[in-house]
């Protein structure tokens, strides 16, 4: 067992080395590791300003911007300028061979009266769902872009509810007096009755066999459009453009080829529910780079639908590259999950930094998403003042299992279809700078998350190392500086775990402590033991035998 354990450790540090290696050498030629096919366009421009719009900020240009969209289409495509100026407008959709231009210091900005958003059939949280017309959409359209350096504003307080403790006093009263209701309680306000209907609704807008889009009227309010939103189109570029305010999601990119967001900066408030960045659902050959994201919920995360929905579709999100982006504000800087039900592979995220998201690279699913999560490899991440964790891995998203004397009260299931997989993740030189907990790793009695590879690792965090239902799980060169040093580490039920070439706090009280008993096979190498009073603990059934040095 000794003598398989080193070979499998063996073969995935050449694994891994071999994609340390290419990311280096794409980085010295500046080159993505992904290919990507990109858009062209003639160079003929539609201008907004023949087709009747106006920069007043009062007349809504909805007509005049999509008939020059329309023109462009079918003149063989070119590019739609929209010019230096405030441009109020409704629903705007892109066809083929079109380029949108938002100039510099050109505004558009997306109407507040929701009359003018349509209930449609579509696609929420990985659904077929009812919800209000994105302002910004394309369907099975080829060859389109929006590119410039102006801002596109979703006016997204206009449809969020807002939670009390997220803001002062001043802003709170501010809020109740623009309008809405408040609950009963002042915790929670709401932009109507309508919405609060809808969010005390269960399943609210899923689409449901008979029923057409009047079934869900009374409840319109609460279904908020992403902001951007296209579906199946190929070959789509979003370059420069500030994407602001959205009413939920920001970014949703649905079941496309050849994306490649760049330059872009997507802001939203740090209070905005679902305020996602960019969501890349069910996606193949994506480049995202130099681009920025502060929002209320993930900052870049990958989906591909969610449990049986997301198995029937069965379109995972491969070949992507993330490359030199920053995250402020978000839930995870990158992020694989929740809805991942139909798979991720392939995917690449090296050069970024993130500072301040609640957690640095998070990877989370649950039980009955289903789904296989593998091959994804990150390098040179910079991390400062993260909330929670810095690298994440849990199948518990759905919630966390009891507690007792410390331990965790799992209970083991069959496997099926809806069991999720995370295995083959490469993690290779992350800088963290202030943190809760460096690493968490959390699987399944039934479907342990495998080979995780983690090396070159430095973090400065107030704990070290949970690892709970994991095998084949490598740490190499990890330099721990923690406040809790009892323990540093801890393992529950996992087994062949590598610790090599770990540093730690001088005289921690406990550096590594196992419990339950399937806990087996943990090495420890290459470690100066003596730093430590004590070297393991044995606990909850885990026996002596357990740790191999």
């Amino acid at each position: 067992m000794k003598l398989i354990s080193y070979f499998l450790h063996r073969q995935a540090q050449l694994k891994f080395w071999i994609i340390v290696c290419v990311l280096i050498a794409n980085k010295c030629i500046a080159q993505p590791i992904v290919s990507v096919q990109q858009p062209s366009f003639k160079t003929d421009t539609f201008n907004i300003l023949s087709y009747g719009a106006k920069a007043d900020g009062l007349i809504l240009n909805t007509k005049s911007i999509n008939d020059a969209i329309t023109a462009c289409n079918k003149n063989g495509g070119g590019v739609v300028l929209v010019p230096k100026g405030f441009w109020l407008t409704g629903p705007l959709v892109l066809l083929s061979n079109v380029n949108l231009h938002v100039a510099k210091d050109a505004l558009l900005q997306f109407t507040s009266d929701k009359d003018q958003y349509e209930l449609v059939a579509g696609n929420y949280e990985g659904l077929p769902a009812y919800r209000n017309q994105s302002p910004l959409s394309a369907n099975g359209a080829e060859n389109i872009a929006i590119t410039g350096e102006g801002i596109v504003d979703g006016n997204g307080g206009a449809w969020r509810a807002v939670n009390h403790k997220k803001l002062s006093e001043m802003e709170w009263k501010k809020l109740i007096a623009s309008g809405g209701i408040v609950n009963a309680d002042s915790t929670q306000w709401y932009p109507s009755k309508n919405y609060l209907q809808g969010s005390q609704t269960k399943n609210a807008g899923v689409i449901v066999s008979g029923k057409t889009a009047a079934d869900y009227a009374d409840i319109k309010d609460f279904l908020r459009p992403n902001l951007l939103v296209f579906t199946k189109c190929k070959k789509v570029l979003l370059e420069g453009i500030t994407f602001q305010n959205s009413p939920a999601w920001c970014l949703h990119p649905l079941m496309c080829e050849d994306l490649t967001v760049r330059n872009v900066y997507v802001k939203n408030p740090w209070y905005a529910q679902n305020g996602d960045g960019i969501d890349v659902e069910s996606c193949s050959n994506v480049l995202i780079e130099s681009s920025t994201f502060d929002v209320g919920d993930d900052g870049i995360c990958v989906k591909s639908g969610r449990d049986e929905e997301g198995r029937k579709r069965g379109m995972p999100t491969k070949n992507m590259e993330v490359r030199n982006c920053v995250v402020y504000h978000a839930h995870g800087g990158f992020v694989i999950g929740s809805e991942m039900s139909g798979g991720a592979k392939d995917i690449y995220v090296h050069d970024c930094t993130f500072i301040g998201t609640d957690i640095g690279l998070r990877f989370k699913t649950t039980r009955g998403r289903g789904g296989v999560v593998e091959n994804i490899y990150a390098s040179n991440i910079n991390m400062k003042d993260i909330v929670n964790q810095a690298i994440l891995f849990d199948m518990y998203y759905a919630g966390d299992p009891s507690m007792k004397d410390g331990i965790p009260q799992v209970e083991t299931k069959p496997v099926t279809a809806a069991t999720p997989v995370f295995k083959d993740f490469y993690i290779d030189n992350v800088v963290c700078n202030g943190v809760s907990k460096a690493v968490f790793i959390r699987g399944l009695p039934e479907m342990h998350i495998s080979n995780i590879n983690l090396t070159n690792l430095v973090m400065q965090a107030d704990k070290g190392i949970d690892c709970n239902e994991a095998s084949n799980i490598h740490f190499k060169n990890v330099q721990l500086v923690t406040k809790e040093t009892s323990p540093v580490i801890n393992v529950f039920n996992s087994d062949t775990v590598l610790f090599d070439s770990i540093s730690y706090n001088n005289n921690a009280a406990v550096l590594l402590k196992l419990s339950g008993g399937k806990t087996k096979n943990i090495h420890l190498i290459n470690t100066d033991t003596n730093n430590a009073q004590k070297t393991v603990t044995f606990n909850a059934g885990a026996k002596e035998s357990a740790l191999i040095k």
